[in-house]
């Protein structure tokens, strides 16, 4: 989230990352309870995000993600190492056509982290939040554009009231709210992808940031040398922030994986909404963003549309089971 970092939401929004990697559940009652936790658990960190970023804020957003990658690269290759797990990496990069799919992954990932980050620095929490609520139905969308998935007239319902919402907070505020539309389109099109190019998350979120960081640290290095590199410049915290962007980026994600598949798609569903309620929460109450009647119609006709999807995705599932 934003961190994204999308598709998601994810009822499968955050689950993009790992889609192609959830084994066969089990309705084993502890393993259900296990898989609850740990997915809210994910969900809760992505949902704190802005706590995370905002003490950076004096630090370049480019600078940011850039230790965010090379740390998140770190991070994974000393997981990797520790599980003696890397017979996939070799194989991986023999097939041209999944390289090619992790490259353009890769690059809408850092896009959508390189727009959280900034819009979170730049005390636009609340319109970042609405890229995670409307992300499921930007899925639905995509999967109609792309995939050629049909519609059911709830779900086309949803994605048409969820358009009248951003077009509402577009003519009310007087600007397209650019930084949701961005963050919910580069994480749909990054789910996508990621459809295409199966591997678990761990290894994914791997190959993703062993790409770009090479890039990465030359630009740390580039701004280093300008005179221009935080690393080092404004105090341990800081740094101590920069490095650990790794970890904040991984667990949570590994937290997922462990979760969704130990749960029902629906449950995943439902629990998702957690990160970008939180994050809404966090922009009004603790960073005093504002939040006036234009865009509480706007975010009321969304979330009217994100509940008639949950509703239709609930009670699809439960017909199913009675079959």
């Amino acid at each position: 989230m934003g961190s994204h970092s999308q598709p998601m939401f994810f009822a499968l929004s955050a689950s993009q990352q790992t889609d192609c990697a959830i084994p066969i559940m089990t309705d084993s009652l502890q393993e259900t309870r296990r898989g609850v936790l740990f997915a809210m658990a994910a969900f809760f960190i992505w949902g704190l995000f802005p706590l995370y970023w905002k003490p950076l804020g004096q630090t370049p957003a480019l600078q940011i993600l850039c230790h965010r990658i090379v740390w998140s690269a770190v991070f994974v290759a000393g997981v990797l190492l520790w599980q003696r797990h890397w017979a996939w990496l070799a194989v991986s990069v023999r097939q041209p056509r999944l390289l090619g799919l992790f490259v353009a992954s890769s690059l809408l990932l850092s896009v959508n982290w390189l727009i959280y980050i900034w819009a979170v620095n730049e005390n636009r929490v609340v319109e970042a939040s609405l890229g995670y609520f409307i992300n499921p139905l930007v899925n639905v969308l995509l999967g109609r554009v792309f995939l050629g998935e049909r519609l059911s007239p709830p779900q086309a319902l949803a994605v048409l009231l969820a358009a009248l919402g951003v077009a509402w907070l577009t003519l009310s505020l007087g600007a397209l709210p650019w930084v949701a539309l961005s963050l919910a389109a580069s994480f749909g099109v990054y789910g996508l992808l990621r459809k295409q190019a199966p591997l678990p998350s761990l290894e994914g979120l791997a190959l993703e940031t062993f790409l770009l960081a090479p890039l990465a640290a030359l630009a740390l290095a580039w701004f280093h040398w300008q005179g221009q590199g935080a690393f080092g410049q404004h105090g341990l915290a800081v740094d101590a922030l920069l490095m650990g962007a790794g970890v904040v980026t991984a667990v949570p994600l590994l937290l997922f994986a462990s979760g969704a598949r130990r749960l029902k798609l629906a449950t995943v569903g439902l629990i998702q909404y957690i990160g970008p309620t939180m994050q809404l929460l966090l922009g009004v109450w603790l960073y005093h963003e504002p939040f006036g009647a234009a865009r509480a119609v706007g975010f009321g006709l969304i979330w009217t549309a994100l509940a008639l999807y949950s509703g239709h995705g609930l009670l699809s599932y439960w017909r199913e089971r009675r079959r």
